[in-house]
């Protein structure tokens, strides 16, 4: 039996799984489960850092009670672009700030002053997000400088936690992608990039492969945590979409994925990095995965938009469960209103059910009028992005993709699974629910030799983890949907364009 600890920290909640492989198949089991929510202080999100790395100390310590002291590895995996600064003599900076903090607000115009938004592309080949590590280090140094100078090296949250874990200072390098501050060419940072935005360099760690053991956990966590023996800390591929990507359960190396969570991911996974004019006009990012792959994806608001809505009628006093929701949608008339899930109507926390009728005032369509009919509008409305997605996609490959592997929370969902069939008139594969946890399991083993690249993790995916196929039905429908949808984000591009 080999035991390694993943820590997957997702966008309401983290936790620590267990993962015990025994040759043949893997098996995971929730050791510990935490909140991470944002705090709000003085008007900036932040990430509530020590109190998540107390948790991860209490999942460890669980871990070992249970029985389990022979445990092989720890990694750590969160989402993209967020950091924490460390300062020289090791000591944390103040609280890494949150994505979806507004301080990047204007940041992208900045940037373009001093570095066209071509050449970024050309330079990183990374989607133009407003969160972006680029901005957010752009808005320290317009803002508060001090910070920046004071810092010794910028740690991205998985190399963060690491750091607290270990000691050690590195970024990894699927992480690392996310930032719009590496060459997915060189695999190393852009020093182009970094001196013509007047970023000092030290900040900027050694970057390594996921799959990487870094180190143990240090001596004083072990005395703390009464631990008998040393446990390396590997850097799995430290984006959470990186490590889904490994437990996408393919056979076909012409596959495309949807990591299906608060975020939507969905791209295919490829050897080289695409960075050409049809890429950037298209904006999709090309970030790294496990073995320096690339997964050239787009991002796309996901299950936010419906997560929130929920949030917003559980305030309320009308509560209802996911099931009874996607119960309600069901029974709703199809096609009658649509929205652009990204819009940046949805970007932030709100009244999301007013956000979604606000739109469709604004675009002359019929108003939804109950929950059943705002689900139903979320549901059709991303499954017509995902084949928007898949369209441009193919455009890029130049060959048509077969199979859509939807893996993550979202696979769950069967309608949107099944609308997303529909939609996309690929046979849609859901599976496995856990994608992030278990591809950070995948890089820990493979990093201790236990199993040996990403073919075998495949392999060992299909063999423990149970799948649902979904094939298309009532297509002529969907693509007369699809007609009216385009036209739909014709009218809010105008409306919006109009305004400005």
């Amino acid at each position: 039996m080999m035991k390694v600890l993943a820590f997957d920290f997702g966008a309401s909640s983290g936790r620590g799984i267990l993962g015990t492989y025994d040759g043949k198949k893997l098996q995971l089991d929730e050791i510990h489960r935490f909140s991470n929510d944002p705090v709000m202080l003085n008007g900036t999100i932040y990430w509530d850092v020590l109190r998540l790395f107390h948790e991860m100390k209490t999942g460890i310590l669980k871990c070992i009670q249970e029985g389990h002291q022979d445990i092989s590895g720890i990694g750590v995996d969160t989402w993209g672009v967020d950091f924490g600064l460390i300062g020289a003599s090791g000591e944390l900076l103040g609280n890494p700030v949150h994505y979806r903090d507004a301080r990047t607000e204007g940041m992208m115009e900045e940037a373009y002053k001093m570095v066209p938004k071509r050449e970024i592309y050309e330079e990183t080949g990374i989607q133009f997000m407003v969160f972006n590590t680029l901005y957010q280090l752009l808005y320290l140094k317009l803002k508060n400088p001090t910070l920046l100078e004071n810092a010794d090296k910028m740690l991205l949250m998985p190399d963060l936690f690491n750091y607290f874990l270990s000691g050690e200072k590195y970024s990894e390098y699927s992480i690392a992608s996310t930032t719009q501050l590496l060459n997915p060419r060189t695999g190393d940072w852009s020093s182009r990039l970094i001196e013509a935005l007047g970023l000092p360099k030290k900040i900027f760690a050694d970057i390594i492969n996921p799959g990487t053991v870094i180190g143990k956990v240090n001596k004083e966590i072990k005395e703390e945590l009464l631990l008998k023996n040393d446990i390396p800390v590997i850097a799995v591929a430290g984006h959470d979409t990186g490590s889904a990507v490994v437990s996408v359960p393919a056979t076909d190396e012409k596959f495309a994925y949807l990591s299906s969570g608060t975020w939507s991911l969905l791209g295919a996974e490829l050897p080289e990095p695409i960075i050409n004019e049809t890429t950037f006009n298209l904006d999709y990012t090309n970030e790294g995965g496990y073995n320096r792959t690339t997964r050239l994806l787009k991002n796309i608001m996901g299950l936010w938009i419906y997560q929130e809505c929920k949030r917003t009628w559980d305030k309320i006093g009308e509560s209802h469960s996911y099931d009874e929701l996607e119960e309600m949608a069901e029974k709703e008339e199809a096609f009658v209103c649509f929205i652009d899930p990204d819009d940046d109507l949805f970007y932030r926390p709100g009244n999301m059910p007013q956000n979604i009728i606000d739109f469709c005032k604004d675009t002359g369509q019929k108003v939804p009028e109950s929950k059943g009919a705002i689900v139903r509008c979320i549901m059709e409305s991303l499954a017509l992005k995902y084949n928007m997605i898949i369209k441009g996609l193919e455009k890029i490959l130049g060959y048509e993709i077969p199979v859509l592997h939807i893996v993550g929370g979202g696979s769950r969902n069967t309608l949107l699974s099944r609308f997303t069939a529909n939609a996309t008139k690929k046979t849609v594969v859901t599976g496995p629910v856990e994608a992030t946890a278990t591809g950070n399991l995948l890089c820990q083993l493979m990093a201790l030799g236990e199993v040996s690249g990403l073919s075998q993790a495949r392999q060992l995916v299909i063999e423990s983890f149970p799948t649902t196929v979904y094939e298309p039905e009532d297509t002529a429908k969907w693509e007369e949907a699809y007609e009216k949808f385009k036209k739909i984000i014709v009218i809010r591009k105008n409306r919006l364009n109009s305004v400005k």
